[in-house]
């Protein structure tokens, strides 16, 4: 069993008026594999779980970054709508737009597949929180 170092996981933390976005470079992982939660003390937690299927398997001779697992808590600066909150993840940056609200709305966010894909929570779904919709041409 592999028991990798937990890696903590850079953060940019941008707002505008109406919403916070977390960008966070998550390399090596599937969607399947990520879960993003927003608590009800206003934090941000992000999670990956570490991949990897043939590390086991090879002799490693050079091992200067690894496919997880991830973590990184962060306070938000205002509260959130989690239930609201967007998910995208596509070129190995998970990207977590969350719409400022006049009190936190705890949610988790679990993505169901990778790609320029738009997430939104849906309840009472325990296996994959999301539900994805693509973006459609010109909008």
């Amino acid at each position: 069993m592999n028991l990798a170092p937990l890696q903590a996981v850079p953060v940019n933390v941008y707002r505008t008026e109406d919403v916070i976005t977390v960008a966070a470079p998550t390399p090596g992982l599937g969607a399947e594999n990520i879960a993003v939660d927003v608590t009800p003390e206003g934090r941000l937690v992000i999670r990956g779980r570490l991949r990897g299927a043939l590390k086991d398997a090879k002799e490693v001779l050079l091992e200067e970054w690894s496919a997880g697992p991830y973590f990184r808590e962060i306070d938000l600066p205002a509260p959130v709508d989690g239930e609201a909150a967007t998910v995208t993840y596509g070129n190995g940056v998970l990207v977590v737009a969350l719409p400022v609200a006049r009190r936190t709305r705890p949610a988790r966010l679990a993505l169901c597949e990778t790609g320029p894909s738009r997430a939104r929570r849906v309840p009472g779904d325990r296996k994959c929180r999301t539900r994805l919709t693509r973006k459609r041409a010109g909008g």
